[in-house]
């Protein structure tokens, strides 16, 4: 282990790597089941969620095993949320465009992947998305990791935790349980999900005290054990004052991965003819959309996170990106082959450098953990969202420090950093929040008389940027 990631020279020991593994995994682990839902339209059971399923598992392995051994690096990888609903949303209009059916429409999306994922290895092999980093100007680097604090805080707090009432509708923590004025008007709108809910506002806070007081005391593995005592708490008063089993679905769930149904529905399963069915400017519009969300979401989370790990020199440079980078698109290339969307960094990372993961053992492990979830994901499923919010936002927060390196007396950078730090949780978007603030950056330089000062590569990037949020195509 020594001699692969160096890690003495990082700072780290093998039990930290796991324990940090470990805890991304947990806060992660909701990708598994959630992507094949959204990719699949809920259709839970059906031979193309389950080849979706191991599809997510393998795809998002591959890109953590050539995170940990080509980069080095604590990153994991797994298809993107954001990312995924897009590709739904494309297939199913490819099905109203075409008038094939929903797996031959998916089959025929497939290929875009796989097209992003080539240009992305072709871009990394060149240094051009090396390039692309450092074409992004330090004010805006030194705002991303509190953005994306803020994002983590707002998913924790806001769309990670959510309960249904026996209609199907859905109730959010900030918005339908703090929202309201008084208890009492939330538990008249929330019906029979009040219970629930109260469940797991206590959860998430009980989760977020432990971690807090444990890192306090220098507690390395804090961050995972305030996770478990929230998962505990849940489980108990499930028992206790919800008259449910939260281990229910255990009984009933399959522990033998679908292969049968992979290999008949998304195993290199590409369908070229309904693929050139689609249009060459749709095909070519889609490629450029899936790749500039996908670059800059991936750039964003590995500086942001890299950051607060201090693995970034003055410049806010990270050594051994361009491999980072190469990870992630051959982990892009497994999911279109496999069946999956775009495969990215994640940005729930953070979790695992916070518990000390530094170096790729952390990526490894869990990249073996969704390895094994092939066979075990049923254990996943039953870690409660309320557990995993507590960690999202403890290191939403302990990733807002990073304002501290940020020149407040200096426009030129604390407008595109404002603009990142409302425009990141609001629109859900690493990449998108980037955009804004390079465009900002840029107005504000050309117009002050520093146009100078721009690098070139940045100004395509704002023209790009700008291309694709106001030109209707």
């Amino acid at each position: 282990m020594e001699k692969i990631f160096k890690l003495r020279e990082n700072g780290t020991t093998v039990r930290t790597e796991i324990v940090a593994g470990l805890t991304t995994f947990m806060t992660m682990a909701y990708i598994i089941a959630l992507n094949p839902n959204i990719l699949t339209n809920y259709d839970v059971g059906s031979p193309l969620w389950n080849g979706v399923f191991l599809a997510t598992c393998l795809a998002s392995a591959i890109a953590m095993f050539c995170m940990a051994f080509l980069a080095n690096k604590p990153f994991c990888l797994a298809p993107g949320m954001g990312l995924n609903s897009f590709f739904a949303i494309v297939v199913a209009n490819v099905v109203a465009a075409t008038g094939m059916s929903y797996v031959a429409s998916f089959q025929a999306a497939l290929i875009i992947i796989l097209i992003e994922g080539i240009v992305f290895i072709v871009l990394s092999v060149l240094n051009v998305r090396e390039k692309i980093v450092e074409a992004i100007p330090l004010g805006v680097r030194l705002g991303i990791a509190p953005a994306i604090g803020l994002m983590l805080m707002n998913i924790g707090f806001g769309s990670n935790i959510y309960i249904a009432d026996e209609n199907f509708n859905q109730f959010f923590v900030m918005k339908d349980f703090f929202g309201s004025l008084t208890a009492s008007a939330a538990s008249k709108t929330m019906g029979t999900a009040y219970p629930t809910m109260v469940l797991s506002v206590v959860t998430l806070f009980v989760g977020l005290f432990v971690i807090v007081l444990l890192a306090k005391k220098g507690v390395k593995s804090a961050v995972l054990i305030g996770m478990l005592a929230a998962s505990v708490i849940y489980w108990i008063g499930s028992f206790a004052f919800l008259g449910t089993n939260p281990f229910g679905a255990l009984k009933d769930a399959s522990w033998l991965p679908p292969f049968g149904d992979m290999a008949k529905t998304t195993l290199f399963k590409f369908n070229f003819q309904g693929f050139l069915d689609i249009g060459v400017f749709t095909v070519v519009t889609l490629v450029i959309t899936f790749c500039m969300i996908d670059m800059f979401d991936t750039i964003g989370t590995l500086v942001g996170t890299a950051s607060r790990a201090g693995m970034v020199d003055q410049q806010g440079r990270m050594p051994n990106m361009k491999e980072a980078l190469l990870s992630d698109a051959i982990g892009t290339v497994a999911g279109a082959c496999t069946g999956t969307s775009t495969v990215t960094t994640f940005v729930e990372s953070a979790s695992g450098v916070e518990a000390g993961g530094r170096t790729g053992l952390t990526a490894l492990t869990c990249g073996v953990i969704f390895l094994a979830c092939t066979f075990i994901a049923p254990i996943a499923a039953i870690i409660p969202a309320a557990a995993t919010s507590a960690a999202l936002i403890y290191v939403g927060v302990l990733m807002l420090q990073g304002l501290k390196n940020v020149k407040f007396d200096d426009l030129d950078q604390m407008v595109p950093v404002a603009l990142m730090l409302i425009a990141m949780p609001i629109s859900s978007s690493i990449g998108h929040a980037i955009g804004i603030g390079l465009i900002s950056y840029t107005v504000i330089k050309v117009f002050s008389g520093k146009a100078k000062e721009v690098s070139v590569l940045t100004y395509v990037i704002s023209a790009l940027f700008l291309v694709k949020f106001f030109l209707i195509v």
